[in-house]
């Protein structure tokens, strides 16, 4: 996938090149990835975008064409919904954001729960801000059902987590990055989940653990918060 990104790749070519049948693939890589081989290639696709957007003067329709879409309105809308701004917008942040909308709940007073717990890092290493969110898959992409930014690794509560079935998801920057990220190789990265939110049942804590980013991770697609500029606040999350 990586070394053929904009190429039109099928089920079947993937599956042809790990030897396996398209089914038995299927079904392996989703065990090992927890997303689908399509999902994952698509969202390849936008982390490359968002690399392309911060490393290269590349234009937005030609970065379309190059990370395999044919029409540029389809790649800015999946790449607004996924990462959280347009593409210009983004190259404009310069790969961060000063705001994480939180998704909206669906009713006027939908049951709430709380989900809480640790994030604990494997390694002793240089990190920064920790955000932890609620996703409805393993792919950290578009407005989370509830976050939270820590300062660091540590204890975290989300009391405001609709009813549901999610993953908790949570990435840290390391504190030296500089002024522009320009890829996910530089991600400490954790997943828990699925995890059933309920308020009429407590939810046990949730230990998750932070570790650097590998291949077979889904990429983090939405825009990284902000915290050179202390746009972590209560009010900037919530907005």
């Amino acid at each position: 996938m990586h070394e053929n990104i904009g190429e039109l790749l099928t089920i079947d070519d993937m599956a042809q090149a790990a030897m396996y049948s398209k089914f038995h693939f299927s079904r392996e890589f989703q065990r090992v990835t927890g997303v689908s081989p399509g999902r994952f290639l698509s969202a390849l696709r936008i982390e490359e975008a968002k690399r392309l957007l911060m490393a290269t003067a590349l234009t937005v329709t030609e970065i379309s064409h190059r990370v395999g879409y044919n029409s540029v309105g389809t790649f800015s809308s999946r790449f607004a919904s996924s990462v959280g701004v347009s593409p210009s917008m983004f190259r404009q942040l310069k790969g961060f954001t000063t705001r994480i909308q939180i998704a909206p709940c669906g009713g006027a007073n939908p049951d709430l729960a709380t989900v809480r717990g640790e994030i604990r890092a494997s390694v002793a290493g240089d990190l920064g801000c920790v955000f932890v969110g609620l996703f409805p898959t393993r792919i950290p992409e578009g407005r989370p059902a509830a976050c939270t930014v820590l300062p660091r690794p540590g204890s975290f509560c989300l009391e405001q987590a609709p009813a549901g079935t999610w993953y908790l998801l949570a990435h840290s920057v390391p504190a030296s990055m500089g002024e522009v990220l320009t890829g996910d190789q530089e991600l400490s990265v954790g997943s828990v989940g699925p995890i059933e939110a309920r308020p009429d049942i407590p939810l046990l804590p949730v230990e998750l653990r932070l570790r650097p980013i590998r291949a077979l991770d889904p990429p983090v697609l939405m825009a990284l918060l902000d915290v050179r500029a202390e746009a972590f606040t209560a009010a900037s999350i919530a907005g």
